[in-house]
């Protein structure tokens, strides 16, 4: 842990608190019907999106999953943006023909999420190798969940970023559960960073719910990578507080095991922090949370303002000319 704090901490703290209650307000948006289809919502796993993505410099690029929302706002797109597109409005990121997985924002570096399992890690190795084709000094990043570890996606993309000595770091968020089935009933090891080792290349276990560590890790990864020393793969040990999607009461969770999780809460250990620090205390914490809050719902207000797309609008996304 870095000591002492720094303005970053605050500044990731009301972002972390920024991603966590948009998801809030996605599950309320989404039991109100206004959010079609299905979403998959990332509360409990806050470090690990804002720790990583602050490593990032301008001209990195990251892929992500359908549980991605965190790093789509940890880059920086606007809430409102966010909404509109899980509501399939004209002014989404997607001009609202992706909803929940697929938000994106090339012009930020975030260059797709993903509806397919373990989609996004050729793509980060095919955006490193660019780099290195360019000689570009830009590091790629891909979130992936456990269970795309299991794929062989997951293992031709470390080969190929082995060989070709890629600028990629490897970012497995371990929730402990691939869907509903739990990681010890799919895969025979409990630390799956150990799978970096026949290809070559470190593989670091970090605390997902520690923002510093998670950023510490990947800084060093993404250093390194910009070094061209080649990839690395962080494994962060993290959590979903809600179940798989939507309307999953994840009752497939041992007793207890949700509040173990919770009683590491990351947003609360550095608030715990930068309140011991004496840089934000509690009563500044609440209003900052009241400030957020309010943002998070004036956003939502707006983007159901924004039309739907037209047939027109949306054909372009669907043929090519």
């Amino acid at each position: 842990m870095s000591d002492p704090l720094s303005p970053d901490h605050v500044a990731w703290f009301r972002k972390m608190l920024e991603i966590r209650l948009f998801e809030e307000k996605v599950q309320e948006l989404f039991m109100q019907g206004a959010i079609q289809g299905t979403t998959h919502l990332c509360q409990g796993q806050e470090a690990v999106s804002v720790g990583a993505i602050g490593a990032m410099r301008p001209g990195d690029v990251q892929t992500n999953t359908y549980r991605g929302h965190g790093e789509a706002l940890a880059l920086g797109m606007a809430p409102e943006t966010a909404f509109a597109e899980l509501m399939g409005r004209s002014s989404g990121c997607s001009g609202g023909v992706g909803g929940s997985m697929h938000l994106i924002d090339v012009s930020k570096g975030n260059i797709g999420a993903n509806a397919i399992v373990g989609a996004g890690l050729p793509i980060a190795v095919g955006a490193a190798v660019a780099f290195q084709i360019r000689q570009q000094p830009h590091v790629a990043l891909s979130f992936f969940g456990d269970g795309a570890t299991n794929i062989g996606t997951f293992h031709e993309a470390l080969n190929m970023a082995a060989v070709w000595t890629a600028p990629v770091v490897f970012i497995i968020t371990n929730n402990l559960y691939g869907e509903y089935s739990p990681l010890r009933s799919t895969t025979p090891l409990d630390d799956l960073a150990r799978r970096a080792g026949p290809y070559g290349f470190p593989g670091v276990i970090v605390d997902g719910q520690d923002v510093d560590a998670v950023h510490g890790a990947t800084s060093d990864a993404v250093e390194r990578a910009r070094r061209g020393e080649g990839p690395t793969l962080l494994e962060m040990k993290t959590y979903r507080y809600r179940g798989h999607s939507r309307a999953d009461p994840a009752k497939y969770r041992p007793e207890g095991e949700l509040e173990r999780w919770t009683s590491r809460d990351p947003i609360e250990l550095l608030g715990a922090r930068l309140a011991a620090d004496g840089r934000v205390s509690p009563d500044d914490q609440a209003a900052m949370r009241a400030e957020v809050q309010a943002e998070i719902d004036a956003a939502a207000d707006r983007a159901v303002q924004s039309p739907y797309p037209t047939l027109e609008e949306t054909e372009r996304y669907v043929y090519a000319g």
